[in-house]
């Protein structure tokens, strides 16, 4: 797996490089201090995972996240942040960002990463426990308004509780590529682009 690590904390990106390193199957690539370098060496090296800081000089890491994915959809975007401000962990989950992580939790970093790039969502317990809260502030619609059937709500209550596609398919009985195409199917109809908005619109419509 291959790590781009963005961080205007120079000793923090070297202790970083250390940890993921240390596994000795995940290379860090590139290593950028702010966010025009994070967009110029996402372009360059296409890395597998960008690990980003967000508050940094000159573009913020939420502000080349959003440029990062005007270019590509796909880039899986992990935040590592000091900050557990509302405003971010919104605009972090509204971008399409994959996961945001605490810095002081290390030990998560790592797992994380491996988790992102197979395609999961990964946020720290202390996000995940701010996050119906902040999503519920905003009035829903009707469950009607969206036209999903009982066994569509529930596949999205299992997608926003975390479970991989093999644990969804255990728990309804459904084969793991059915869970996939019905994720699919969904992601569509919602006009959505992955995962981690279809937790968010599940905590905002429908829990």
């Amino acid at each position: 797996m291959k790590i781009l690590v963005v961080d205007d904390d120079r000793l923090v990106c070297a202790s970083l490089k250390t940890i993921i390193e240390a596994q000795g199957d995940i290379e860090v690539i590139g290593i950028g201090h702010n966010g025009e370098e994070a967009i110029a060496l996402y372009r360059k090296l296409k890395p597998d995972v960008l690990l980003m800081d967000i508050r940094m000089e000159v573009k913020t890491g939420l502000e080349a996240a959003a440029a990062i994915l005007a270019i590509d959809q796909t880039a899986r975007i992990l935040f590592l942040t000091t900050f557990l401000d509302d405003e971010y962990i919104i605009k972090a989950l509204k971008l399409g960002a994959k996961g945001y992580i605490i810095k002081q939790d290390f030990e998560s970093i790592v797992p994380a990463l491996r988790a992102v790039e197979i395609g999961q969502s990964v946020f720290g317990q202390d996000i995940v426990t701010k996050i119906p809260g902040l999503i519920n502030q905003q009035e829903p619609r009707s469950v009607d308004y969206f036209d999903l059937s009982e066994k569509e709500r529930e596949l999205l209550d299992r997608v926003a509780q975390g479970l991989s596609n093999r644990e969804i398919a255990e728990s309804l009985y459904l084969s793991e590529g059915t869970v996939r195409n019905r994720i699919s199917v969904i992601l569509e109809k919602l006009n959505l682009r992955d995962r981690t908005q279809l937790a968010i619109f599940f905590y905002k419509n429908l829990n």
